[in-house]
């Protein structure tokens, strides 16, 4: 019975009622559940009831039916309640669900909550059954007899007809003002009872709440009426604690009590809330959800029928504030309480519209929470609960939060009293301790297993699906651990934290991660796509990554999934990385992979599952590097959107949460804990710890404790393991144990057992070489360790674990690498050697895990034994290490700067600000606010500032300091912007540290010799920590006589003088001792290579040559381990030292030796069969030949065309499969001084077949030149190997220094009715001409000159030439004008704009002739104006004396003239020569105007063109109409792909600082790239606050507008105001693109070069992304001819809107210089005729223009060509220009054409050895176009009956076909395409053009799918030629028709 209800008032102000106490009666959801259903069951509607109306009045069939609906229906209801309540409870929750669902056609939310309610969770799929069966069964019965009969048997709508006196009268709290301030007592005892309490008040307001609501309501009667006040404590509590400080309790109380109101699941709040309040909150969130239902229903429950209140009642129950009418009609508002009131309003609003979704009752829900009255109460509360509270006070010590997965007994240990802040050592119980005069023992007894839990089920590998039983082959059943850990590692993409004790099994947790990763990717039918996803597993030891690949490849084989070891001794070639799908990696593997920005962007961009083992490592040295993997991976994650899974699997550490909060794991779903007594052997572990402090005597004690545990185990018939830590303790503890035993006579407990197969394994072992082994092995002993050999490893491995070992003594690589357990471990000692240090040091705690993880046989023991024999002092330490009562702490601040550089160097961090949010992902950042004072903070700071943001902050600027002072980075510290330099990229890529760097600027110049090198990199801080110790002196000493050939700087008794020794040693091969000095040796081996490598690239980036070839010697001696003196052939090893000691005595060099024959080396060394080996060997080293070829460009810049030929033969074994990569580069020995480096790759397929490189570069040169340059090329992995060419300059002619620009004059700019011609002027929008056009008007307008333009793109050189044809309209109305465009495109623009402009409103007629569009000869002689190609025109007028309207033509304007010099400039050369020729026959001059941008050399074209001193108009390309301001920026790195990635920030921070809002274009060199970049660029928008900043127009616009696009990548980038543009779109996608740019709807467009040529999209920003593209027909990547790079910059800047353009161009580092000279002064423009002159002599010798050498002779003399021969000689290999020498050159380049000619069968030369004469094939080529080449072929290869599949490979062999562009990677694509078709095509050739061709051609017959879109645009290139090729056939034997006829049916 509640109590009276008008008292609620005054009861919650006083304290009568006693505050019911939250704690005493636990709120037990089951029993609440029981009573509802007893309450239901009570009701008047039974199963009976049901059964009975469903089956009356119905016919047999039916009342079947019925019945097994019936039935399903009870099953459903058996799903939901479970069977345990018996019959009776599963018929009453069908009746309810009958109920339920009666009206209802499907499962809803309402639904769904009182099912919950009433059962608990239940599976959804029961639900929608019993909804369904309902449905069914009441269909036939209709539903107004459904509802009658409901009504009348169930009293659950309107349970109390009676209802109670006053039930409908809301009581108000509004009706008074009560002042609680008026007395309250100041001081005193009394504070505790007269504090005004709120949550009183609150919980009064619910019971009384409660008490108007009736019985039997859903708020069942057990609940607690503090279920209100627990969100409001626990708000509190969490507040307190000093998390979230911006939030007030009342606005953290409304947003939790939504949520908690919410119909989602408690899975999902847990995710939600976890994001909200963060780890801190992790406790408040298990309190809230174990009570959810209680706080909400306590919170909502408001009486239903709220109608019937008065209006003004009802205001106030809605919780609407009405002040009284009296008293002071002033209210003072807080600011909190104004902002409350506001979002008080907001929420109501919000309900409101909610609400009309929602039936009525839930609007109101949440109103209830926000209460201004309340709120004053609260203030006033919270001051005096603020007045009470002690200043500083002890943070409370809070209850543990459960979290569902973790296991720790050590936790609920740490709850009892007698545990004091760590100090006391917790052990557990039933622990034994001994303690003797020699040793004091602790021993702590194997733990008992945990019992298994009632919801523990097993899960059973038959379970599952197929892929994993493939790969649990042989297993029955998951672990323990295992199964509780599979629903989420395998069902879900949770990042996970398991920490488990070793040996429980932790590999297959990875397995099923990798697993769930594998179906991701499964598509249906089986298939894998593989190249989808990589799974990286770090592994904190090489040795135990080598286990690990062992162990997934043979589980993941059926699968068919490669895994592949990434480590410092297994490197992998790109090409392995991308077939491998899983890598195994160790951290500092993977950290340098992720380093090289996006290195191999591929690979980390693909990454989707990460796994991390051992990470309890992070608070070892190494540690940092995890942190840094870890926190670049997650940064990655939310940079780029994509899903990268993180798994930690560790032993057992105590502040897993940390761990868990670093690796972004949800701590309810992904952390699970597992203690020791989840392992699957209990371990029982002793401790010893010596106490005498003598060292000798403390040896002698270990021994012997070491022998009596031995012996204990053996005679108890174990086998036991004894660990040591130096390989040769292994021998003498054996020694040592087998003496003792036979001193005490107790051998025969060690004697193996005579076993069947013993005979045998003594046999085996008698075969070893190792002494020592074969001595012990008869007593039962056996020694293992890293330095035996291999073979003898495994012996030692077989025989213990076949017993016939009784004791193992190993060292502790036996515990990481190979999986051998025993039943007792003892590990005998606790020092080890640390090289890395240079001292002992204590072992790990991880070795010391690892090693008792080894204690107990699974299938054997019931428990495992490790024991510990340590000094007494480490006792206590290794005690609580393994009880694990140290948290694990951060190590990263020591490394914080070389991290730092790392992200710098790679992009990731450019500013202070980035720098602060990178270190906030680290371990670091999460121990720092857990235990600020361990690492330097103080309270004080910590408590001003939480987030520790301005700690941070002074890290990274103090580190960045440091990097700018070592010259890593440059840090503007005003700005705080970090760039990265070359120092800083070398240091990140070969892992330098910081100090090393900052030692090598101290030391390091040109000038250092070999010795100087080695004592600088033994000076490096990698090596700071070895010392030099006095027992290795002597040792030293000898190294130094026998193997040093340089002097040591420091001698041994230096730290750096010892290495240096210890380097030399390793370079001579010596042998070492003493076992400290060999793991030194392998220390010093390893870091060396990596310091003298980044010397190297150091040097080379200095650009000093001797110094560079120094070190790259250097580095290849520490590789190779030989002295650069020594022989070649000692690089082989299949030569002995004998023959290679005889070659080094005779000194026969490699040059020698390759001169001689084999039986002469066989006689020199005494030995005659071994001259073939030694020949092959010979053979084999890599060599090259090179021819260089200068041509000089200007005066001071010279290009090189080097061929690089292989002159060796390949084999396999000795250079890999892939390639030789050399090193090349240009040096000037005079100035000591490298002009030009590069790194290039020997194919393997170049050695094999010969083929020579091309390699092209630019070089400075200066005046007076040099006598000459050197090009060096050295390998860079063979000694000897190497070749120089010299560059002379003695002959080298330069060219003539250029004339100067034409002067733009400041003239008045003309009106456009200057032309005098209402309909010329109507054709512009704007009213006066340009500055050039105006200078140059007269001269087009009127008169006939011809003329040639040079001005900058977008000066309005168009306009030009309309004005020229604007003068042909005028004075030669019947003339035809001829404008020549480049480009398809940029025809395609023309006649767009002319066919509107000219022949709409001029009435001229236009025609387009290009190779798409073929008009008809009539409408060409009707034409007034034809737009055409070169190569069109070229082919028309070929025939020029019988095609008339080619000889009426008056004017040919020739667009971008400056195109000469490219690959189709010969072409305009012809045209223009054949031009002024036909123009001297027909008497009828034709005018030439070229419009070209600015020129160097305009005089040379001007003089060919004709043109005197009128014509020429060669302005200055700063004259550009809008001024351009160009930025250039170096990238490094050798490969393409890595560096253009690289590009892609920097493009997006010019964005955003050139051109934040006006349109920016980027140009990229292939479709791939538009895709990669746009990419990009919206990871980086999605850091921004509005990542839609570049889409200028409504959403729902632009998603109208993306519907109707075909492209999928585009789809998406359009979203973002990104626009894609390049050959490959479809062309109505290129056209909306195009739309959405001209309109600034989006602001960004990347498009491939072509479109800086076809169209014109002026922008504000032009940034160029990368100046190289890949040219398939030579297979690398050239650089763009420079009139292209000016054409993209040309497009920047609109001259209507701006008043200056950007152009920011990206390029490789070392073209930087090259660029920066030809932007801005003009290139000059050289003819490339001489290449194909035999093609245009062909033709006029077929028109009879040419018909005897000396024709040809002269015809020569109109070209370019021959004024560029004078000009320029040293350009076209001309020795001199004196007459002789240029007719001699002439005669040869026109003799060898000729004969060319002949030999294509194209022309017959005479007898007379003079005239000339063209046959059938040479007119046939010249009238269809093709190369003579082509011809020569089909004339060979033709035959009458050739079957179709050979006659397609003849077609395709043709020449036109060579310049079908191959991708990158296309070959691949090809040999797949090739597996789809019928025809066969050489395997051997699918990166050739011609088999590209050839499997179009298939594909187009036979319609099969294309797997690119690239591939669509070539099939129309290859049709183009195939037709014109297929014409010739017809034309030659009339057999060739069927090949024809099939491509015109296609």
């Amino acid at each position: 019975m509640s109590p009276p209800r008008l008292t609620g008032a005054l009861r919650s102000f006083s304290n009568v009622s006693k505050k019911e106490a939250i704690t005493e009666q636990l709120y037990d959801l089951k029993t609440k559940r029981l009573k509802r259903r007893q309450l239901f069951a009570r009701e008047g509607l039974t199963w009976k009831k049901i059964s009975h109306l469903c089956s009356e009045h119905q016919d047999k069939a039916d009342q079947q039916a019925a019945s097994q609906e019936l039935k399903s229906l009870l099953l459903a209801a058996k799903d939901i309640v479970g069977t345990e309540h018996g019959q009776a409870a599963i018929e009453s929750a069908a009746v309810f669900l009958f109920e339920t669902f009666h009206n209802k056609d499907h499962v809803g939310t309402e639904e769904t909550r009182a099912i919950k309610q009433m059962f608990g969770p239940f599976p959804s799929s029961a639900a929608e059954a019993s909804c369904a069966c309902v449905a069914r069964l009441v269909a036939p019965l209709g539903d107004s007899r459904i509802e009658n009969f409901i009504q009348t048997l169930c009293s659950r709508h309107n349970p109390q007809r009676s209802s109670a006196f006053g039930r409908n009268i809301a009581f108000s709290h509004d009706c008074y003002a009560l002042d609680p301030l008026e007395d309250l007592p100041c001081s005193g005892i009394h504070e505790e009872n007269a504090s005004l309490d709120f949550i009183n008040f609150l919980n009064s307001q619910q019971s009384e709440r409660k008490a108007s609501e009736e019985e039997g309501s859903s708020s069942g009667r057990a609940l607690s009426s503090g279920d209100g006040a627990v969100l409001r404590t626990e708000v509190e509590k969490y507040l307190d604690g000093g998390n979230m400080i911006s939030s007030s309790p009342e606005e953290l109380c409304t947003s939790l009590f939504e949520m908690l109101a919410s119909h989602k699941s408690d899975d999902e709040l847990q995710n939600e809330l976890f994001e909200l309040l963060g780890p801190e909150g992790l406790e408040m969130i298990s309190i809230l959800l174990q009570r959810r239902a209680a706080i909400v229903d306590s919170l909502l429950t408001i009486p239903t029928d709220r109608t019937s209140y008065p209006p003004d009642m009802s205001r106030l129950v809605s919780g609407e504030v009405t002040k009284p009418t009296y008293g002071c009609q002033v209210t003072i508002q807080s600011e909190q309480e104004k902002q409350m009131m506001k979002m008080y309003r907001r929420e109501e609003k919000r309900e409101k519209k909610r609400g009309k979704g929602i039936e009525d009752s839930d609007s109101s829900d949440a109103v209830l929470t926000f209460d201004p009255r309340e709120m004053r109460t609260q203030r006033e509360q919270a001051l005096l609960t603020a007045r009470r509270e002690p200043v500083l006070s002890r943070e409370r010590v809070y209850e543990r939060i459960r979290y569902p997965n973790v296991y720790d007994c050590y936790a609920e240990a740490t709850k009892m009293p007698a545990f004091v802040g760590g100090a006391r050592l917790l052990l557990p119980e039933g622990i034994r301790r001994e303690n003797s005069k020699m040793y004091e023992e602790v021993e702590i007894p194997p733990t008992q297993p945990m019992a298994i839990g009632f919801e523990e089920k097993p899960v059973y590998i038959s379970e599952l699906d197929e892929i994993a039983q493939l790969v649990f082959k042989g297993m029955k059943r998951l672990n323990r651990i295992q199964s509780l850990v599979f629903e989420t590692a395998y069902n879900t993409n949770e990042n996970l934290l398991i920490c488990a004790p070793t040996g429980a099994g932790k590999t297959n947790i990875a397995m099923l991660a990798v697993l769930h990763e594998i179906h991701q990717h499964l598509q249906p039918g089986g298939v894998i796509k593989k190249d989808e996803f990589k799974i990286i597993y770090v592994a904190p030891m090489k040795a135990l990554a080598a286990e690990m690949t062992k162990y997934f490849s043979k589980r993941l084989e059926p699968l068919g999934i490669t895994v592949k070891e990434l480590t410092g001794d297994m490197q992998l070639t790109k090409g392995e990385i991308l077939r491998t799908q899983m890598l195994v990696t160790t951290p500092e593997k993977w950290d340098v992979v992720t380093r090289k920005s996006v290195g191999d962007v591929a690979l980390s961009q693909i990454v989707r599952l990460l796994i991390l083992d051992e990470v309890h490592l992070l608070h070892e040295d190494r540690g940092p590097v995890l942190e840094s993997l870890v926190a670049r991976t997650i940064r990655q994650v939310e940079s780029t959107q994509s899903m990268i899974r993180i798994l930690g699997l560790s032993a057992t550490l105590p502040n897993y949460l940390d761990v868990a909060a670093f690796l972004h794991v949800n701590p309810y779903i992904g952390l699970f804990f597992f203690d020791s007594r989840f392992r699957p052997v209990p371990l029982g572990q002793t401790f010893v710890g010596i106490k005498s402090t003598n060292k000798i005597q403390q040896l002698h004690d270990m021994e012997e404790v070491c022998y009596n545990k031995v012996l204990e185990q053996v005679k108890a018939s174990h086998q036991v393991m004894v660990f040591v830590h130096a390989r040769n303790a292994t021998v003498r503890t054996a020694m040592a144990l087998i003496e003792m035993a036979k001193n005490h006579g107790e051998t025969c407990f060690f004697q193996p057992d005579q076993g069947p197969d013993y005979g045998q394994c003594e046999k085996q072992i008698q075969r070893s070489r190792n002494k020592q082994m074969k001595e012990m092995f008869p007593e039962g002993f056996g020694i293992h360790h890293a330095g035996m050999l291999r073979s003898d490893r495994s012996l030692m491995e077989s025989m213990f674990s076949k017993g016939h070992l009784k004791v193992l003594v190993c060292t502790a690589t036996l515990a990481w690498g190979v999986n051998l357990p025993a039943h007792a471990v003892i590990i005998k000692g606790t020092q080890i050697y640390d090289a890395k240090r240079g001292a002992l040091v204590d072992l790990g705690i991880l070795d010391v895990m690892q090693i008792f993880g080894r204690a107990g046989r699974p299938q054997f023991d019931k428990y495992g034994e490790g024991t510990i024999i340590t000094t007494h002092e480490k006792l206590s330490h290794y005690l609580t290490l393994l009880t694990q009562q140290n948290p694990i702490e951060s190590q990263f601040l020591d490394s914080l700067a070389d991290n730092l550089n790392a992200e710098i160097a790679l992009g990731t961090v450019t500013n202070v600000e980035e720098a602060v949010k990178w270190l906030s992902y680290t371990y670091l950042y999460v121990r720092m606010r857990a235990n600020p004072l361990a690492y330097g903070i103080n309270h004080k700071a910590y408590q001003m500032d939480p987030s520790l943001e301005l700690y941070r902050k002074e890290l990274v600027v103090e580190s960045g300091r440091k990097l700018d002072k070592a010259r890593m980075i440059r840090f503007e510290e005003r700005t705080g912007y970090y760039a990265s330099t070359d120092m800083g990229r070398t240091a990140s890529h070969f892992y330098i540290r910081y100090n090393t760097i900052e030692t090598f600027n101290e030391l390091f110049n040109s000038q250092r010799t070999e010795a100087d090198i080695l004592s600088i990199v033994s000076k490096a801080e990698e090596f700071d920590q070895l010392k030099v110790r006095d027992e290795e002196m002597e040792e030293l000493e000898q190294l130094l006589c026998n193997y040093c050939e340089l002097p040591a700087a420091g001698g041994v008794e230096n730290g750096y003088g010892k290495i240096n020794v210890l380097l030399q040693t390793y370079i001579s091969r010596g042998e070492v001792d003493s076992f400290s000095l060999i793991s030194d040796l392998s220390y010093v081996a390893q870091n060396a290579a990596r310091i003298v490598r980044a010397l190297f690239e150091i040097a080379l980036r200095k650009r000093w040559p001797a110094m560079t070839y120094r070190l790259l010697t250097l580095c290849k001696m520490i590789d190779k381990r030989l002295w650069g003196f020594a022989h070649p052939l000692r690089q082989f090893h299949n030569l002995s030292h004998v023959v290679l000691n005889r070659l080094e005595e005779k000194k026969l060099t490699v040059d020698k030796l390759k001169e001689m024959r084999k039986d002469e080396i066989g006689h020199m060394l005494h030995h005659v069969n071994i001259g073939l080996t030694v020949k092959q060997c010979v053979h084999q080293i890599p060599s090259i030949t090179m021819e260089a070829n200068i041509q000089p460009i200007t005066r001071t810049v010279l290009r090189v065309r080097l061929i690089v030929t292989p002159d060796f033969r390949w084999n396999d074994q000795v250079h890999g499969s892939v390639g030789e990569p050399w090193w090349l580069w240009v040096e000037d020995p005079i100035n000591d001084h490298i002009y030009h480096s590069e790194h290039f790759l020997l194919q393997k397929k170049q050695v094999v077949t010969g083929e020579p490189q091309h390699i092209v570069f630019t070089i400075p040169i200066f005046e007076p030149l040099p006598s000459q340059y050197y090009i060096k090329v050295v390998s860079d992995r063979w000694l000897g190997a190497e070749a120089v060419c010299i560059m002379n300059f003695q002959n080298l002619i330069l060219p003539e220094r250029h004339p100067p620009h034409t002067e733009l004059l400041d003239l008045q700019p003309l009106p456009v009715t200057a032309l005098g011609n209402q309909e010329y002027e109507s054709l512009y929008k704007f009213t006066h001409f340009n500055p050039i056009q105006t200078q140059i008007f007269h001269t087009l307008y009127h008169t006939d000159t011809n003329v040639l333009l040079g001005a900058p793109t977008g000066s309005g050189k168009t306009i030009a030439a309309e004005m020229a044809m604007f003068r042909v309209f005028n004075k030669y109305p019947t003339a035809k004008v001829v404008y020549i465009a480049p480009m398809k495109a940029l025809v395609r623009e023309r006649i767009e704009d002319w066919k509107v402009r000219i022949e709409e409103k001029l009435g001229k007629k236009v025609v387009e002739l290009t190779g798409d569009v073929t008009p008809d000869v009539r409408a060409i002689a009707q034409a007034d104006l034809i737009v055409t190609t070169p190569e069109k025109w070229d082919g028309v007028s070929r025939s020029w004396q019988n095609r008339s309207y080619v000889q009426k033509v008056a004017i040919l304007i020739i667009d971008e003239i400056h195109l000469l010099g490219e690959d189709r400039g010969p072409v305009l050369e012809v045209i223009v020569s054949r031009t002024n020729f036909i123009s001297s026959h027909t008497s009828r001059t034709v005018r030439v105007v070229g419009l070209s941008t600015a020129l160097a050399n305009a005089r040379d074209l001007a003089d060919w063109l004709g043109i005197g001193q009128v014509g020429l108009f060669n302005f200055r390309p700063s004259v550009r109409p809008v001024p351009l301001e160009v930025h250039i920026h170096g990238f490094p790195g050798q490969h393409y792909c890595p560096r253009m990635a690289s590009m892609n920030k920097p493009t997006f921070q010019a964005i955003r600082s050139h051109s934040p809002a006006k349109p920016v274009l980027i140009f990229v060199s292939s479709r791939r790239q538009t895709r990669l970049t746009a990419l990009d660029l919206i990871a980086f928008l999605a850091t921004e606050d509005n990542p839609k900043q570049w889409l200028h127009q409504d959403e729902r616009e632009i998603e109208a507008i993306i519907a109707t696009v075909r492209d999928s990548n585009l789809k998406l980038t359009l979203a973002f105001g990104i626009g894609m543009h390049h050959a490959g779109l479809h062309e109505r996608d290129r056209k909306t693109v195009e739309e959405l740019f001209v309109n600034c709807k989006i602001q960004v467009l990347i498009a491939t070069s072509t479109l800086a040529w076809g169209v014109n999209f002026p922008a504000h920003l032009v940034v160029v992304k990368g100046t190289e593209y890949f040219d398939g027909k030579s297979r690398r990547y050239v650089d763009y001819p420079i009139t292209d790079v000016l054409q993209m910059m040309g497009r920047a800047g609109r001259p209507q809107f701006d008043d200056q353009g950007k152009a920011v161009i990206l390029v490789h580092d070392i073209k930087k210089d090259f660029y920066k000279k030809f932007l801005y002064e003009p290139f000059p423009v050289e003819s490339s005729l001489h290449s194909v002159l035999s093609d245009h002599l062909n033709a006029e010798i077929a028109a009879g223009t040419i018909s005897s050498k000396q024709d040809a002779m002269d015809y020569i003399t109109w070209t370019y060509f021959f004024r560029r021969l004078v000009m320029n000689p040293s350009y076209y290999s001309l020795e001199d220009i004196s007459h002789e020498s240029v007719n001699k050159y002439l005669s040869n380049l026109v003799e060898k054409s000729l004969r060319e000619l002949e030999c294509s069968f194209c022309i017959e030369i005479k007898e007379d050895d003079r005239t000339i004469e063209p046959l059938t094939y040479g007119r046939i080529a010249s009238y269809y176009y093709l190369r003579h080449q082509t011809i020569g072929t089909f004339k060979e290869r033709l035959k009458a009956e050739l079957p179709i599949h050979e006659l397609l490979s003849v077609l395709t062999d043709a020449e036109e076909y060579a310049e079908l562009p191959v991708r990158h990677n296309e070959d691949q694509l090809n040999s797949q395409l090739a597996q789809q078709l019928p025809l066969q095509v050489n395997p051997h050739s699918y990166d050739s053009a011609h088999t590209k061709t050839h499997l179009l051609l298939q594909a187009h017959f036979s319609h099969a799918p294309l797997p690119c879109s690239d591939y669509i645009t070539d099939t129309k290139t290859v049709l183009d030629n195939t037709i014109r090729i297929c014409q010739v056939h017809i034309t030659s034997p009339p057999v060739q028709l069927k090949a024809c006829t099939m491509i015109g049916r296609q």
